[in-house]
């Protein structure tokens, strides 16, 4: 198929290198060229702007930053949506706001687009490996043109609505739980280290009694030895938290944890740790936070 990528961060480059290894026509445009030169290096066509990635294309993949980025490309002057023939797909894969998700929906539908939202859950060593968990919405005749471009990044899809709007939520709340756990376990490992237990065997021990779960194991080993790159940011976390809390606001639904864990976000950007990993920067404000007391 005749694919437009835009977006070749941590995770976009390794989804549209998966393409371009089962067969696809991959046409790729980012904002820094560098990493556009790296995809063109395994086949892929390069596009100086998102218009001219996205004019013959039979498929749209985009893999933006943010609300703003999404902005910028899809609305903003010689934007996206004006490029973009009726009946070309749009597979939206980036965590962004359930408000953009629905006007996206309505502008797709009012220019006769299929709009599909299939944000991702994993990190970027995830994503090299197809291993992704992709969660997706939109009409029935949509997902099913979706899925064989969503297949080689994926271990699994959940299709939890017709609704795009409703994979981004559910993406969100995900992503509250990831923060959460985060936080609980930092403050267990500060408990644990109080008591003269090493965190590594309060880990093993509770996720072997209780959880069973990859996720503490992956998360916990994060914690516990920091990468040398972020997979993703404070920054990020505090982002999608946001979300989180404006989506739930739009529904008149209060979460007090998720506002406690703004706070906790916001002394980590304070504290200059925007830029850490979201796990590590959690866990140190997690120490950080028990030793001021």
């Amino acid at each position: 198929m005749k694919i437009a990528f835009l977006g070749l961060g941590k995770m976009g480059s390794p989804m549209a290198r998966r393409l371009l290894a089962a067969g696809h026509d991959v046409t790729v445009w980012n904002r820094s060229r560098e990493r556009t030169d790296a995809l063109a290096a395994y086949g892929a066509s390069v596009a100086a702007t998102p218009a001219d990635a996205v004019r013959e294309a039979e498929a749209v993949l985009s893999m933006l930053f943010d609300d703003s980025a999404h902005e910028e490309v899809f609305f903003g002057s010689g934007g996206v949506l004006d490029a973009l023939r009726p009946g070309t797909l749009h597979i939206a894969l980036s965590t962004i706001s359930v408000a953009l998700s629905e006007r996206l929906a309505t502008e797709h539908a009012r220019r006769h687009q299929p709009f599909v939202a299939a944000p991702v859950f994993g990190r970027p060593n995830v994503a090299e490996d197809g291993r992704l968990w992709i969660v997706v919405a939109g009409e029935d005749a949509a997902v099913e043109r979706a899925r064989p471009l969503l297949e080689p990044l994926s271990r699994g899809i959940s299709v939890v609505g017709n609704e795009p709007r409703q994979a981004h939520a559910l993406k969100l709340g995900g992503n509250f739980l990831i923060s959460a756990m985060i936080h609980s376990l930092g403050e267990a490992f500060v408990y644990s280290e109080s008591q003269g237990i090493a965190p590594e065997a309060f880990l093993e021990a509770v996720n072997s009694a209780l959880f069973q779960s990859p996720f503490y194991a992956a998360y916990g080993k994060v914690m516990l030895h920091p990468p040398e790159q972020p997979g993703a940011t404070i920054e990020l976390g505090a982002k999608d938290l946001r979300l989180l809390r404006e989506a739930a606001a739009s529904r008149n639904t209060h979460l007090s944890l998720a506002d406690n864990l703004a706070e906790v976000f916001a002394a980590a950007q304070q504290a200059g740790l925007g830029q850490e990993d979201w796990a590590v920067g959690q866990y140190r404000m997690a120490q950080k936070r028990a030793s001021a007391r």
